[in-house]
């Protein structure tokens, strides 16, 4: 047996070297764990909290598919809006089957901004019944993978009666069946880390009141007002949310208008895709980057209706398209008849990059050759890609196998590996 290879180091030195990144080691796995590869929906659908019934979800994908039968189809609204004619036409059943079936993956019962100011005996009412309804909606399979709140901002003035409905929405559930399991609460209007760490005081609150396991109750951060990028002691604010809420915050939402208001900018040109919305967004993108904590755009208030109908969905299907291409692969929907082109546009993105993606995969896989040297983190955005791509419906499970020789589990694993050299 060949001799070990002598080296010059010794125990004691590699233990300094140890101990010197102890702090660094800690940190790596306390605050950037990486995307756990759980199912991110591709959008969120905002309704004010007194207008949500369990048969809304069944009452948009009505109102979507005639709305797209008005354009001629998914396929001709999809070539109306610029897609590829071959893409266009693979996609359209997809999204005819996604609007009949499944066409709301998130909904968000607003007792913020669309909601508006109500008298508390009337919030408080509503609070209860949307929370009711949401159980009834979950015990008879109709309610959306994910579902939840949106309340009043922690801001002074508003504070008291956000917390109060939070507080009506969470015990109304656990007193009529439990909580959804995809359970989703949204706080606006942060501007600073306090307000975060007060609404994870408040949730921890909860759960010990309610019986519930240290951590259950999760929630997304809006991040939409310019104090939270960019803060008054010149730091960005928004990089200090992982660890201010460490487990808790599982999104950060960029809110379009009232974050490009706050900036002065004119009502007509605020935009999604405004330089100063994308600077925050490309802020959002670094602060989080590695945490596990998704992003999702904001919306498009131009709506797909009267004579200005197609404007606006080729408007919507080119910012889904664009946030898709810059990593946020989930955004605001206001209006039934922005999920044709929602889905459109984002099995589109799917199926153009899906048969290089399978096939680098499948390289991997099989431990061949390719045009492509992918390295470990390019492998992991592979089969993230497909995953998503099968998780939203524009890629279905089985064909995914077939290509990529890698079945549901195996690309789960590959786009949740951890971080390797390399």
């Amino acid at each position: 047996m060949p001799a070990r290879p002598r080296t010059a180091l010794t125990a004691p030195d590699l233990a300094r070297l140890d101990d010197r990144l102890g702090d660094t080691d800690r940190l790596l796995e306390r605050a950037y764990p990486g995307d756990d590869g759980a199912r991110q929906p591709v959008h969120t659908v905002y309704v004010p909290g007194d207008r949500y019934t369990p048969e809304l979800p069944v009452e948009w994908g009505r109102a979507a598919r005639e709305a797209a039968a008005s354009a001629g189809g998914a396929e001709a609204l999809g070539l109306r809006v610029g897609i590829e004619a071959a893409i266009a036409k693979a996609v359209a059943p997809l999204v005819e089957r996604k609007l009949a079936t499944e066409p709301i993956e998130d909904l968000r019962i607003d007792f913020e901004d669309g909601y508006g100011v109500r008298d508390d005996a009337a919030e408080d009412a509503d609070a209860v019944r949307a929370a009711k309804r949401v159980a009834a909606a979950t015990g008879a399979h109709f309610a959306p993978p994910f579902i939840g709140i949106r309340c009043k901002s922690f801001e002074a003035a508003t504070r008291a009666r956000g917390v109060r409905t939070l507080d009506l929405f969470i015990t109304a559930l656990a007193e009529h069946g439990g909580l959804p399991d995809g359970l989703l609460l949204t706080l606006p209007k942060v501007s600073n880390v306090a307000q975060v760490e007060a609404m994870a005081e408040v949730l921890a609150a909860l759960e010990r009141a309610h019986g519930l396991p240290d951590g259950r109750l999760r929630f997304e951060v809006q991040v939409e007002t310019p104090q939270l990028v960019l803060g008054a002691d010149g730091t960005a604010p928004v990089a200090r949310l992982a660890l201010a809420a460490r487990g808790r915050i599982v999104g950060l939402h960029f809110g379009t208008y009232d974050y490009t208001a706050a900036l002065g900018i004119a009502a007509p040109y605020q935009s999604l895709e405004h330089p100063a919305a994308d600077h925050a967004k490309h802020v959002m993108q670094l602060a989080v980057a590695g945490t596990g904590i998704r992003l999702s755009d904001g919306s498009s208030n131009l709506l797909p209706v009267g004579d200005r109908a197609l404007e606006a969905w080729r408007t919507h299907a080119r910012l889904v398209r664009r946030a898709f291409e810059r990593g946020f692969p989930q955004g605001w929907d206001l209006h039934p008849a922005q999920l044709p082109t929602r889905f459109v546009a984002a099995y589109a993105y799917y199926r153009e990059g899906y048969p290089e993606a399978s096939a680098r995969l499948r390289h991997v896989h099989d431990g061949t050759a390719g045009a492509v040297l992918d390295e470990p983190a390019t492998v992991r955005a592979l089969a993230g890609f497909v995953r998503r791509g099968v998780q939203c419906g524009a890629i279905t499970a089985d064909e995914a196998a077939a290509d990529t020789g890698l079945d549901e589990v195996a690309l789960a694993g590959l786009a949740s590996a951890r971080r390797t050299a390399g």
